[in-house]
């Protein structure tokens, strides 16, 4: 089929408050402009913004070209529950707020006349998300187009066979019978062609459930009763892997219609023996943790933003990410595809219980076998989709419903896609409590929670949902699950789950790895969610040891809700007692901060996953003494900076990150000291003097390994703003970093300041910084620097160049874009 864009020229409106209807561009996200405050329903989860009801319609005249075709309109996501009208007729509606769906048009629309397409976003029964979910269309929209015969969206599907030889099968779904053409594309040249005949095929049948009901609908796909099957061979192959991550494109023919896959020849294959492999060679996933929606960006999906999460994490060392808990968008398996990152793609947060009042549980029954469906259909010629998890710290587990709905999904997983294993994330420790009448979750308690969401006790708000998890790691430490990992009753409330699945994932289990490798020997274990400061003894096993598979750490970026105390922060910037329930807007736990900068705890993790030999330095603000204590999910607030300016003679704390026996410390050449290296960590307590820091770290045989130096920055202050590419596309995206620097480009971080961005030939999408304190929203034209950082996203025109000026209180800075095609 044809795939045409039907991303522009839609109008919003919301339902359920008095605002003007404007004019926007898909993806859109209505939540992240509305106003952040205490009377959320959500509260801390969604980062106190309201939520509501939306309305999108956009009005088009088909042509007399389409008469005759078929048509079909593709929702990649919308939150939630969204129903489709069709000149006023309800001709779709989906339940889950993060699958794509299709809207037949079909038999709906007048041809040369105008045709009203109205969606409905319901997003105004709160709570039902334990994060910042986002509001309304927020995937793009694609309008396709059908001969008589035609290619079905997703008719293609493509499995490497072996690859000494290079021998791929492809099957084909056709809306007839006839000639099926395919070639094989490297580079725009045919390296590979064949063809066959579409008969017909067994028709679709919805899958029997021994959990609530089967399949509501047929996909696309399904819908069509004729097949071909081919097998190619593929001469001298390049194969797909993390580190080359070759491409091919699968052109099929049929009558006049075309359908192109991108695809990559790669095996996969997972055993006690040999643990997980990709064409033959073991990989340890050293994998991150991210939410669907990316940062200042709110929820809304742009391809570029999608492969900048995926570089960035590539370039600190990881080489896999967990979609949580919710199934990605396509533009970011392009992005991994293309870049080499490896994908666990994920259902969902809850099953029948409820998290949240009014989340996918009231749903789950009827929806989940189509949701599945459409998750396994989008992902199954992407390479890097190595991993499906059917659920992320669901209490079910520990029930005999629970435990039999996990070996169901897991075998409808199979029948879908017998390629890739099947996991579940699951809290050990929290399903023993869960057992126990303890459980963090529960039906009642999501009532209760949303109860005094509504009716809160005067000057007190209650937090929902995450808070207990993010409150009890900081008071006392990460250690908690994974101490109660290991108890008996941990182990017996877990292991009939984990036996219904292919992989076992451990969320917070570190401690009980050795011995389940014992306990049960033909069990794979992988991390599925962890802490960073695990990240060196969880490599150590693994080297060791294969039926470890891998790791995820929590979490990958900070990212917006689940505020609770999982993000303390200085008191310069803490600004609770000024607007005491409205204040923060996260977490805190990403090794990315909400911008996408690095901490030094990336740095760490590249240290501690072997990546980099270090050393690096990192140091808690000097300027600072007030203490904090920090959640489990954070390793350290120390900054990559020695420019602390006017705080000489105080005391500092230093960190250094570094692989080797023992690293030394030296301050302007003068040696402070030298300290074993403990998981790849020494901690240094000395003075704070302007210069020079340096650290060098020493081998067993007492050899330097290497050096690292921060200098403090000199007396000049710039506010530097570049852009992180010098071009943009048309209506492409420019990722611009603001940082004041010294005239040698040395961080400064101890300046504060207030700047205003504005745009011309563009629209700016999202400004702010890295704090989990936020004044406002991240669609104002105004933010403050933390730590002498903020961050602006615009979006180009459609030709010519885009003119940014940054200002603070005594300077304008212009930058410039070019746009080119």
């Amino acid at each position: 089929m044809k795939k045409l864009d039907f991303n522009h020229g839609w109008t919003v409106r919301c339902l359920t408050r008095e605002e003007p209807a404007k004019t926007v561009n898909l993806p859109h996200d209505a939540m992240i402009s509305e106003p952040r405050t205490e009377d959320s329903l959500g509260e801390g989860n969604i980062g106190w913004y309201i939520g509501g009801d939306y309305e999108y319609t956009r009005k088009f005249v088909p042509g007399a070209a389409l008469r005759g075709k078929k048509l079909l309109l593709e929702f990649e996501g919308v939150y939630m529950n969204p129903e489709v009208y069709v000149n006023g007729e309800l001709a779709g509606f989906r339940a889950y707020g993060y699958t794509n769906f299709y809207v037949d048009l079909t038999n709906l629309i007048r041809f040369e006349a105008e045709n009203e397409i109205r969606v409905v976003a319901r997003n105004s029964e709160q709570p039902n998300s334990r994060w910042y979910s986002g509001t309304g269309i927020y995937r793009p929209v694609i309008l396709w187009v059908g001969e008589a015969e035609y290619i079905p969206v997703n008719g293609v599907r493509i499995r490497t066979l072996s690859i000494d030889p290079a021998r791929i099968q492809i099957r084909v779904k056709t809306s007839q019978p006839g000639e099926v053409k395919v070639q094989i594309l490297e580079s725009g040249r045919t390296v590979a062609a064949a063809s066959a005949l579409a008969g017909s095929a067994a028709p679709y049948a919805p899958v029997p459930a021994v959990f609530g009901q089967s399949a509501k609908t047929a996909s696309p796909a399904q819908q069509c009763d004729f097949e071909a099957g081919l097998e190619i061979t593929i001469p001298e192959a390049e194969l797909w892997s993390p580190e080359h991550p070759n491409l091919y494109t699968c052109r099929v023919t049929f009558g006049q219609d075309t359908d192109e896959e991108v695809f990559g020849i790669r095996t996969l294959h997972w055993d006690p023996e040999d643990g997980l492999t990709i064409n033959g060679k073991r990989v340890i996933l050293r994998g991150a943790c991210i939410h669907h929606s990316d940062g200042v960006l709110g929820a809304a999906v742009y391809p570029e933003a999608e492969a900048r999460r995926v570089r960035i994490l590539l370039e600190n060392g990881y080489n896999a990410i967990r979609s949580a808990h919710n199934p990605c968008s396509k533009a970011l398996l392009e992005a991994c595809d293309r870049l080499g990152m490896l994908m666990m793609d994920e259902f969902a947060d809850c099953w029948y219980i409820h998290k949240t009042r009014h989340d996918y549980a009231e749903h789950l029954e009827e929806w989940w076998q189509d949701d599945l469906r459409e998750m396994v259909e989008k992902d199954y010629n992407h390479p890097c989709v190595i991993m499906y998890s059917t659920g992320n710290e669901v209490a079910e587990t520990s029930q005999p419903r629970g435990i039999a709905f996990t070996k169901e999904m897991t075998e409808y997983l199979h029948r879908l896609d017998g390629t890739r294993p099947v996991t579940c994330g699951i809290n050990i420790f929290f399903n023993y409590l869960f057992s126990m009448g303890l459980g963090v979750y529960s039906d009642e308690k999501a009532d209760a929670a949303a109860k005094k969401a509504e009716n809160p006790k005067k000057g007190r708000k209650k937090h929902v949902g995450s808070d207990f998890y993010n409150t009890l790691a900081m008071k006392v430490g990460d250690n908690f699950m994974k101490i109660g990992a290991t108890l008996h009753g941990s182990n017996v409330k877990t292991r009939d789950a984990f036996a219904n699945m292919d992989i076992a994932g451990y969320n917070y289990g570190l401690y009980r790895y050795r011995g389940d490798l014992k306990k049960y020997p033909t069990r794979l274990i992988l991390g599925s969610e962890t802490f960073c400061k695990d990240a060196y003894s969880f490599y150590e096993i693994a080297k060791q040891e294969k039926r470890i598979i891998g790791d995820f750490v929590w979490a990958g970026f900070d990212y917006i809700g689940e505020c609770g105390e999982g993000g303390p922060e200085y008191q310069a910037y803490n600004f609770n007692d000024e607007s005491p329930a409205t204040a923060m807007t996260g977490a805190c736990g990403g090794r990315m901060d909400l911008t996408g900068r690095p901490k030094a705890e990336a740095a760490y993790t590249r240290v501690a996953l072997e990546r980099e030999m270090g050393p690096y330095i990192a140091v808690e603000p000097v300027c600072f003494q007030d203490r904090i204590q920090i959640s489990g999910w954070q390793l350290t607030k120390a900054l990559e900076s020695w420019s602390w300016e006017g705080c000489d003679g105080q005391p500092a704390k230093v960190l250094v990150f570094a692989r080797g026996k023992e690293a030394e410390l030296l301050i302007n050449g003068t040696s402070v000291g030298k300290k074993k290296l403990k998981k790849a960590k020494a901690v240094f307590r000395t003075t704070y003097a302007g210069g020079e820091i340096t650290t060098v770290s020493y081998g067993d045989d007492g050899q330097e390994i290497g050096r690292y130096t921060l200098k403090t920055a000199g007396k000049e202050t710039l506010m530097r703003a570049a852009p992180e590419a010098p071009t943009a596309k048309p209506e492409g995206l420019i990722f611009l970093p603001i940082r004041y620097t010294d005239g040698e480009g040395v961080w400064k971080p101890m300046e504060r300041h207030q700047l205003r961005v504005s745009v011309e030939n563009g629209t700016l999408l999202g400004l702010g910084n890295g704090c989990p304190y936020y004044r406002g929203n991240y669609t104002d034209p105004t933010t403050e620097t933390y730590f002498g950082d903020a961050f602006a996203v615009v979006q180009a025109g459609t030709e010519g160049a885009v003119r940014i000026t940054v200002s603070d209180e005594k300077r304008d800075v212009p930058v410039i874009v070019p746009i080119q095609a």
